[in-house]
């Protein structure tokens, strides 16, 4: 099933982020959720759609990753 592997990488990513705390914001927003509660999936999940959509900005505009417009989005969640 793609959809569920593009998932899972996504989720991957997500971690590797949290672990190298980079870009911090990753982790503020993780915490946020959970405590608004949703589950730990279900705050990765969402913090996936903001990274799938700043994914497809990157490559359409051909611009470097922008952790600041990344970090608005996820504060938007």
């Amino acid at each position: 099933m793609p959809n569920e592997r593009m998932k899972n990488k996504l989720i991957e990513v997500i971690d590797n982020q949290l672990q190298m705390d980079e870009p911090k914001c990753t982790k503020t927003n993780l915490d946020r959720l959970i405590n608004a509660g949703y589950t730990e999936q279900e705050a990765k999940e969402k913090i996936g759609t903001v990274l799938v959509e700043e994914m497809y900005d990157v490559m359409k505009q051909q611009t470097p990753f922008d952790e600041e417009r990344y970090c608005r989005k996820l504060g938007k969640l």
